[in-house]
This record gives C-alpha cells, structure tokens and sequence, in this order.
C-alpha cells in the first residue's frame, strides 16, 4: 500500500517524516458545485502536496455515488451519499462503514478531519483498530453557536437554545479529546477549546491566492451586463445564500439603503434561500448570479465590484473576505466571529449583529470617499500576511509534527499498559518486561 512507499529521506514539510506520508482528508462539507472555505482547501492542498511534496494525498467526501479517481499521487474518492434537504449542493456520508472500508484499505498515516458531524469518529473508530494512525482536527466551524444555538434560539427560544448548545459542547469536548491535535482558525477559537481543557491545538491562517483575485481583474460592463441600474457603488456577497451565512440580512439592508445613492447587489452563490430572496427582492436592484464554478469569473465579479458585503456572524476565518480584500474592496461586515480580525481599522466598517440599519449607513459612510483607500488598505493586507503557501508551511512543519509526535507518546503509553513494569526484587525497581525477556 502507499504507506509502504520507499523512504527518501526527510519528506518535504514534516519534520521527523522519513518517508512519503499518505495524508488523509475526510469530510463532508464538500460540493463541486457549492462552493465554501473547505472546497478551496481541499483543492489547494491538493495543489500544494503534488506540487510541493513528496507524499500522497487521499481525499474522501460526499458525492451522488461511490467512485474512485486516482491522478497519480493523489486519489479522490466519493462515498455515495443523498443531499441534505434544503442544501441540494451538499449531500451527507450516513454510510460510516464504507467510509471505514477505505480508510482500512488505504491505511494512511494521519487523517484530517474537517467537519464536526459524524466522520470525526468514523476517524476514531478507525484509529482504534489502526492505533499508528495520527488524527489531526479542524475546528473549522462554531458549530455550537452557528449550527445549534442559534438555530434553536430562533425555533424553541433562548432557554432551551443554550441548554442545546451545552449538549453539543459536550459533544465537542468528547469528540475533540481524542484526536492528537486540533487546528483553529482564530485565536478566539482555540481559547474557547482551551476553556474545554482541549489543549493540544494551535492556530492555522488560511489563505488567499493573491494573483487570481486582483484588482486588475475588474470588468467596468460587468454591472450592466447583470441589468443592474444605477450609477452608485456595487454591493458584492460571495457565499451561500442560508441562514446560516444571514444571507437575508442584505436584501433588508438593501431596503435601509437611501434610494438616492444608487447602489445595487449581486450574490454570487446558492442555497436554499435564494428562490424565497430573489421573490422578495424582485423590486430592489438586486442579481442573484448563482454558483460560480469558474473561479476566474468569480475573481471577475469580486473586482468589478466596489463593496464587499457581508453579514456572517459567526464566520470563524472569512476566506471569502480575503479574496474581496485581495481583488481590492473594502468590507462592510458585523462585529461578530472571525470579522473583526479580517477587518482591522482602514479596510472597512463593522457594525453590530443583524443591526441592518447600521449596515447600510456604513455603506453610505465610506462611499465614494472612503472606499477606494479602504479597498487598496486591505489589498496590502492580504498580501503581507496571508498566502495558502504559508498556510500548508504552517501544517505541514508545526501541526502534522505535532500531532504525530502525540501518536508517538500515546503508543509508549499503550505499551506501558499492555507491558507494565516489574519489582526487580534484587535491586528494588521496576524494570520494564520488554527489557527483560
């Protein structure tokens, strides 16, 4: 099996690795055609290990069957799975044992685990007849504010909203203690583990690709080519139009904006709210692009806009803020999650959470005078601190090695167990079994 590959020396990235690894990515918050943080992550790690290592990389998602495509190192397989009502771009593994299946065929030597549901213990499960196998986490999502509490709060009320979020807090600090090392992507994030005594973790900086998205990709007849009247600033959102991502809140923002100063919206995305927002904003100024699968057009229609927009709450890095930032605009967000880390002073404008009045006035504040300083503020941002090249550098040299010098101590450990010391009954100590066979 590819574990087995012959050892070359020290492999390109993990310090201690003295072969070709096969690293694992399982989750299921993929979509060929959804797009997301994690989609790009995926297919930049994909780039960056062919490219820039020796190792090979097994990558298991959700897809409409189960298939295998192998493309020299790396190999890319889709366990079956049904869509997730509401979401049809995203479909859900429920068929654990396949996933099982594979990853007891291929054995690879660490497994990063992206999304909270379900696959984190498939991984431990497996690690549990696999104990050499290094588990490496993403704590990618406040899942216990964005997926629970929020959504609770919303359908039974505050109370039990926060009882519920409890619950899964519970389950997160079960979950997240076994796995060898955790990865957020904000500090605010790792401390919120730290509280749960998850303490093997560290912070991982995502990335933006600086050339695609740039502000010479702009195309001064994109706005009229969506039909989209007025002569003020172009409204940009890139994401899922759900709950989730409040895609709601900028129709309403819309409506809060003064008619006078022209402005108009694209969103560029899907979800299960578009066809109920697209009838709402039927009489606002505002396109509903769909999906971008063509990241080339999707860096187009960031840079031919003027303001990025956005009113994710609980958004726990912003990969889709960095690649606005990149293409050259400024951001009008909220003051929750990861957004104010994105957004330092200079770049943009924060207002409070679902204060969509607040929104638009920020709108109205930087435009035009503000804007075009904001967006180049930001511009220079990305380029000095962020790059997938120092995201897989920081994975690849600080967290894998991390992790896989926990393996090490927890196999000592679980020899220790199945090998206890022994009184030596002439000197008085213990001495190991295995030493004195």
């Amino acid at each position: 099996m590819l574990q087995n590959t012959q050892a070359v020396g020290v492999s390109g990235g993990v310090r201690g690795a003295s072969r070709p690894l096969l690293l694992c990515d399982l989750t299921q918050s993929y979509s060929p055609s959804g797009g997301g943080g994690i989609s790009t992550y995926l297919r930049e790690k994909r780039d960056y290990v062919l490219t820039h290592t020796p190792h090979h990389l097994l990558q298991i998602v959700p897809g409409p069957e189960d298939r295998v495509t192998v493309n020299g190192r790396h190999i890319f397989v889709e366990v079956g799975a049904d869509p997730v009502r509401g979401s049809p771009n995203y479909r859900f593994i429920l068929r654990t044992g396949k996933v099982r299946e594979v990853l007891a065929e291929y054995r690879p030597d660490v497994i990063e685990s992206l999304c909270p549901w379900l696959l984190p213990w498939t991984a431990i499960n497996h690690r549990k007849a696999f104990p050499e196998t290094t588990l490496v986490a993403g704590y990618r999502t406040d899942f216990p504010n964005a997926h629970i509490y929020r959504v609770g709060r919303e359908k039974f009320g505050e109370t039990t909203a926060r009882i519920l979020r409890s619950l899964i807090w519970g389950y997160a600090e079960v979950t997240y203690r076994e796995f060898d090392w955790v990865y957020t992507l904000s500090e605010d994030a790792r401390a919120a583990l730290r509280k749960r005594t998850i303490t093997r973790s560290s912070v991982l900086p995502l990335g933006v690709d600086t050339d695609l998205f740039h502000p010479s990709k702009r195309d001064p007849d994109y706005r009229r080519s969506l039909g989209l009247s007025g002569q003020g600033p172009l409204l940009v959102y890139a994401g899922r139009i759900d709950n989730e991502k409040r895609a709601d809140r900028l129709v309403e923002m819309m409506r809060r904006l003064p008619r006078d100063l022209g402005a108009a919206l694209v969103m560029v995305g899907d979800g299960k709210l578009r066809a109920r927002l697209e009838a709402e904003a039927a009489d606002l100024p505002v396109a509903f692009t769909g999906f971008e699968e063509d990241r080339g057009e999707l860096a187009r229609a960031l840079a031919s806009g003027d303001i990025y927009v956005s009113a994710m709450a609980d958004e726990t890095f912003g990969v889709s803020v960095l690649e606005a930032q990149a293409s050259g605009l400024p951001i009008i967000g909220v003051t929750g999650g990861a957004m104010p880390d994105r957004v330092p002073e200079g770049t943009g404008l924060l207002s409070p959470v679902d204060d969509m009045v607040a929104m638009a006035a920020n709108v109205a504040a930087i435009w035009p005078d503000r804007a075009r300083d904001m967006g180049q503020a930001g511009r220079a941002l990305v380029e000095a601190n962020y790059s997938w090249r120092r995201t897989f550098e920081t994975l690849f040299g600080d967290i894998y090695p991390a992790a896989m010098a926990n393996t090490a101590r927890r196999l000592e450990e679980d020899a220790a167990l199945l090998f206890p010391p022994k009184r030596d009954p002439r000197s008085r100590t213990y001495r190991g079994t295995l030493a004195t066979a």
